[in-house]
């Protein structure tokens, strides 16, 4: 199973990178949880300076940017 996180404070650009995050984990096939990490100090402890930032199993992958599902979906 994938964990998906959404690191950023729940403004809409946040939860757009959510749904993305989670179309593409349905297209996939994927096995997937999306956990959203809202706390500014857990943000910062991933090293993220910039929201939204989209994190897989621990590992950030993007940060201060919306990404498509498309771009999601090479993570997978």
């Amino acid at each position: 199973m994938k964990k998906i996180q959404i690191l950023g404070t729940g403004c809409p650009k946040c939860k757009t990178l959510a749904a993305n995050a989670e179309q593409a984990a349905k297209e996939l096939g994927v096995d997937y949880e999306i956990e959203k990490v809202q706390d500014i100090n857990d943000i910062v402890s991933f090293g993220v300076m910039t929201t939204p930032a989209l994190a897989v199993d621990g590992k950030v992958l993007s940060a201060g940017k919306i990404l498509s599902a498309e771009e999601i979906k090479k993570f997978f």
